[in-house]
């Protein structure tokens, strides 16, 4: 299925650039990637009793970082391994800084979500929207928070990214779009696209 999600950074384009070149580098995608998947397939399998649980992410691999009209792109692409052993591509997509202002970025992620083969055979469509939504939702904004705070991304991938604009300083979620409390996001855009 298609996927989509953009936020808006407080960082300037410069500075978001050079540090998406280095988290593709260093791993950090990788622990960002392992994250958001493994949630979105344990929430999956938990609603709708899924075999999938056994698949994991085994793989991140990113493309070069290419600069064209004002913009910086990223091929990425997530490669798991299904129940069966069998690897698949589990996300292939472009991610997308965009300059948004003099200190603000907009960061873009538009692609494809796979489940593992017959995964998905007999699921209600709105459940795995639902769920790879949630998983492109935890990817952009730990990635977002790696891009502002070029610091914090070093941390374990259990840790990263708590403070994301969906969690709370305990690293509990908040459940609306006021997002009390959250960093040093300038918003994230309503309207993340599933089809």
């Amino acid at each position: 299925m298609f996927v989509g999600d953009h936020i808006l950074m407080d960082v300037g384009f410069d500075s978001a650039r050079r540090q998406l070149e280095r988290l593709a580098r260093d791993g950090v995608l990788l622990s960002a990637s392992e994250h958001a998947y493994g949630a979105g397939i344990t929430g999956l399998v938990e609603t709708a009793g899924l075999a999938a649980g056994t698949s994991r992410l085994v793989g991140v691999q990113p493309g070069d970082l290419l600069e064209t009209e004002g913009c910086a792109r990223l091929w990425l692409r997530w490669e798991a391994i299904g129940s069966d052993g069998t690897l698949f591509p589990a996300l292939d997509a472009d991610l997308t800084l965009s300059p948004a202002g003099e200190n603000t970025t907009v960061l873009t992620l538009a692609g494809v979500y796979r489940l593992p083969e017959h995964a998905g055979a007999g699921l209600d469509p709105g459940i795995v929207r639902c769920f790879a939504a949630i998983t492109i939702d935890s990817f952009i904004a730990r990635l977002a928070c790696a891009l502002m705070h070029p610091a914090g991304s070093a941390v374990p991938a259990g840790r990263a990214g708590q403070n994301s604009p969906r969690h709370g300083p305990e690293g509990r979620p908040h459940d609306g779009p006021g997002m009390r409390g959250a960093p040093a996001v300038a918003g994230h855009i309503a309207g993340m696209a599933v089809a």
